[in-house]
């Protein structure tokens, strides 16, 4: 079962949504999931997957995170323009 949810951010990236929620233990230690969902073209939920990150492994996690963010952005696709809303995406940029 999990946790009780305590703050979440919400991304929308076109037809993939990606959230983040800080969850609670009974004991108040903290987790966080990271849902991504993605929808068919009428507009339903199709798969969702998500992943469990406890505290122990926040900044492992964060470190490769970073590190294969910049190989992309500065070794693959050096000329990409990041800050650009993908095509499919809502043209905001929202969160």
């Amino acid at each position: 079962m999990e946790g009780r949810e305590v703050y979440s951010v919400k991304v929308r990236a076109g037809k993939r949504t990606y959230i983040f929620d800080v969850r609670a233990t009974r004991n108040r230690d903290y987790y966080i999931t990271i849902t991504e969902t993605r929808r068919d073209f009428s507009g339903e939920v199709s798969q969702k997957q998500k992943i469990f990150l406890y505290k122990e492994d926040f900044v492992k996690f964060q470190r490769a995170l970073d590190q294969v963010i910049s190989h992309v952005r500065t070794d693959l696709l050096p000329d990409y323009e990041y800050e650009r809303p993908a095509p499919d995406s809502d043209e905001r940029g929202s969160y």
